[in-house]
């Protein structure tokens, strides 16, 4: 056993301030953020300029680029290393507060990504942390869309009349495939899960302008090519009745998703994969075999390195654990 990989790595957070964003997140923590509009918590990221970095303990200070550099597989799990290797961690974990729409956008699969950016696609997982009454998740077409009617409909706003429309409501998750058109409502606080990578090809705003007083840029060229016309492809929400005892909440190629409304649970142990803890509901306890005890508060994210043997989590309310296995 690899002694400093044994416990829980909990990573400082990365505040992202956005014109859309609002003092949720630090609601739902529990403390103040001195950032105006803080639309984006990074919670663990490779993205490159916003490395995440251990908070503390006896990794403190240690980016997760230099983890993975250190420990390779023993951090990430060997299902990871073959399938994405161990030059960067394959996941963005976030908290997204919409205190207003977002945009209408999509994300390029993992080819065009490539060819255009030389960075892997966006594939992602919404879990709805809380939602305002009349919040809602766009998401899929629910009206037929071709190629060649998206850019009149991108330009005049009757995008909107086609994209899939669903009342957002606490504790729905949507799987949101690369290409599939979508956007967060107003008032909505979301736990995401998704591919590192922060390409975003924004379709249409509304009129918005930034602070500037310039109109936001849309990418509605861009986009074109990387969207799913496909009809019917809604992406409809689904209830949290899982838990980790049971198939996931979300399994594909990228990540698998599973929900814990409370109680305890056992996890890691697995040199498969990494684990990843998400507390959406309430406090959570982590608690190792030598009975060494990490509390995870409402908001907060840890990480238990593929190494790590099994640990007990007592959840005060719904926890979401990530891992990437077959």
């Amino acid at each position: 056993m690899i002694a400093e990989l044994s416990r829980p790595i909990v990573f400082t957070p990365y505040y992202k301030p956005v014109i859309w964003g609002g003092d949720a997140i630090g609601r739902l923590k529990g403390e103040r953020i001195d950032i105006d509009s803080v639309g984006e918590s990074w919670e663990i990221s490779a993205v490159p300029g916003h490395e995440s970095v251990v908070a503390e303990g006896p990794l403190a200070g240690i980016d997760i680029v230099e983890l993975m550099r250190r420990y390779g597989a023993d951090f990430i799990g060997t299902e990871p290393a073959a399938r994405f290797g161990c030059d960067t961690f394959p996941l963005l974990i976030k908290f997204i507060d919409a205190q207003r729409d977002l945009s209408v956008q999509v994300h390029p699969g993992d080819a065009l990504a490539a060819e255009r950016h030389a960075s892997p696609g966006k594939t992602e997982m919404w879990y709805i942390v809380d939602a305002r009454p009349g919040s809602r998740i766009y998401s899929g077409l629910q009206a037929p869309l071709t190629r060649e009617e998206y850019p009149r409909c991108a330009a005049d706003g009757s995008i909107m009349q086609r994209i899939g429309v669903h009342e957002a409501q606490a504790g729905q998750f949507y799987f949101i495939p690369a290409g599939t058109l979508h956007a967060i409502g107003a008032g909505t606080l979301v736990a995401e899960v998704q591919q590192t990578s922060d390409i975003t090809y924004r379709v249409y705003d509304y009129g918005r302008v930034d602070v500037d007083g310039r109109p936001r840029q849309l990418h509605t060229a861009q986009a074109a090519e990387a969207i799913d016309y496909r009809f019917p492809n809604p992406v409809e929400p689904t209830a949290k009745c899982f838990t980790c005892n049971t198939p996931g909440v979300v399994n594909c190629r990228y990540f698998n998703v599973d929900y814990v409304a409370g109680g305890e649970v056992a996890v890691g142990g697995d040199p498969a994969s990494f684990t990843v803890l998400m507390a959406v509901g309430g406090d959570a306890e982590i608690t190792g075999a030598d009975g060494a005890r990490t509390r995870v508060r409402r908001g907060t994210t840890a990480m238990l390195a593929a190494a790590a043997p099994v640990h007990k989590v007592m959840a005060g309310g719904a926890l979401l654990v990530i891992t990437i296995k077959k």
